[in-house]
Formats: structure tokens, C-alpha cells, sequence
């Protein structure tokens, strides 16, 4: 009597977050909500930054100005919690949670552009995260208090930027940051139809990285200003205004 074969025990396959269909369960409406946070708010607030940066292209005078004009908004503290950092802490923990339950083919077995936009999708995130927060803590939360003193905000990043270390670690977070949003509209536009089919898919990511290039070139302008300005030309701050 021949003896039965022996049965290997099947292999065990971690899941990952399902794909955006509709009636797959809260993860569906979780992604559908963490695509759009990274269109609005994150997105927008991201265009308006570099916007709003870029007026040291004109000075510092400008760019006080510019700084005065934002914190004296109504219910800054409200729009900043709710508009600001709640929907990019969303958007970042359950982008790596997408991430930490995927799987990218990215190798010489699988060389396809997808798998590789994928890889760098995610790691573009989380340097844009890590980018984010340093600079949320260091403009926001530490030294001279922009909130009550707009009129030092010019030679605050000027003197954050005497660091070469700093400026290296800025260059490397616009170019992140500027990718991750490029890409992600993109994301956004073909996982909602906004843009359906292969050639309206390409003709907008062509876009799309215009868009990013432009943000590139926007945040080293931007850059270049502080680092171009004369120390003679940076107004002085008094140590009354430090955050305690």
C-alpha cells in the first residue's frame, strides 16, 4: 500500500490594506480620506508655504511682513491644530501603516517604474515627515516666538541657516517634500478618476513633475535668499522674546 503523501503546511501570507474598492471595509474610507488630506489641507498649506517663503526673495522686510500678516490671522492656534498638524499626523501614521502592511517588488527580479515610485513614494514620505516635524519644532516651538514678534522671523531662519549641516538637511527636505506631493496629486487624480486612461494618466504626470520641479526651484530661491543676505542687512532680535 504506497504510503500518502506528505502535505507541506501553506505558507503563511501577511495581509495587506486593501486596494480603494468600494465595500472593502473601513480601510477603503481610511485610504479615501488619507489620499484627500494629502491633497487638502496638507497640499494646499505646502503650496502656500513655499509661496509665503519665497517673499525673502524680496527681503527681509517682505518676509517679515508676509510672517506678521499669517500669524495675525483670526483663530491661528485652531486653523493650525485642525488645518495643520491633526491632518498631517493622519496622513503620515496611516500612510506608514500602508506602508509597514505592503509589499514592493523593487529589485533586479522586478524592475517595473511602478514598484520604484512606490519605494520612493514612501521613503520621500517619511524623510518629508522627519523634515516636517524638525521644522514645525525649531520655527515653531523653540528659540524667538514668531507668534508675538513677526519682526524676527527673517533673522531667525538666517541664523538657523549658519549651519551647513541645516541647509544640507532643507535642500534634502524641499526636494522630498516636492516629490511626495507631486506624485501623490497624481495618486490622488487616478485613484479618485479624476484622470482616466493611459494617455491622460501620462499627460498629467507630466505635469506632476512640473509641478515638482517648480517646487524644487522655488524652495532653493528660497534658500538662496537667507544665505545670499548680507549679516549687515539682518535686522537684530532681543532675547526678550525667547520662548521659555
Amino acid at each position: 500500500m504506497a504510503s500518502a503523501a506528505k502535505v507541506e503546511p501553506a505558507e503563511t501570507i501577511r495581509a495587506g490594506v486593501p486596494p480603494l474598492r468600494a465595500g472593502q471595509g473601513i480601510h477603503f474610507w481610511l485610504r479615501r480620506l488619507q489620499s484627500l488630506s494629502g491633497i487638502i489641507p496638507i497640499g494646499a498649506f505646502l503650496l502656500e508655504h513655499f509661496i509665503s517663503n519665497a517673499f525673502a526673495t524680496n527681503g527681509s522686510n517682505a518676509y517679515n511682513e508676509q510672517v506678521r500678516f499669517l500669524t495675525s490671522l483670526p483663530f491661528v492656534p485652531w486653523l493650525e491644530f485642525f488645518g495643520i498638524f491633526l491632518p498631517i499626523l493622519f496622513h503620515s501614521f496611516y500612510g506608514f501603516y500602508i506602508w509597514w502592511r505592503g509589499e514592493s517588488n523593487v529589485g533586479p527580479s522586478y524592475p517595473w517604474i511602478g514598484n520604484w515610485m512606490y519605494t520612493a513614494q514612501r521613503w520621500t514620505g517619511i524623510i518629508a515627515f522627519i523634515y516636517i516635524s524638525y521644522h514645525v519644532y525649531t520655527m515653531r516651538f523653540s528659540g524667538v516666538h514668531l507668534m508675538t514678534n513677526s519682526a524676527a522671523a527673517f533673522t531667525k531662519v538666517y541664523e538657523h541657516f549658519q549651519n551647513p549641516l541645516v541647509v544640507a538637511f532643507y535642500f534634502v527636505g524641499i526636494i522630498a517634500a516636492s516629490w511626495h506631493f507631486s506624485y501623490g496629486l497624481w495618486l490622488f487624480a487616478a485613484k479618485w478618476g479624476f484622470i482616466t486612461g493611459p494617455s491622460g494618466q501620462k499627460k498629467f504626470g507630466y505635469l506632476c513633475l512640473a509641478l515638482g520641479l517648480a517646487l524644487v526651484a522655488i524652495g532653493t530661491v528660497t534658500m538662496l535668499a537667507f544665505l545670499t543676505t548680507p549679516a549687515s542687512q539682518v535686522p537684530a532680535v532681543t532675547e526678550s522674546y525667547l520662548i521659555h
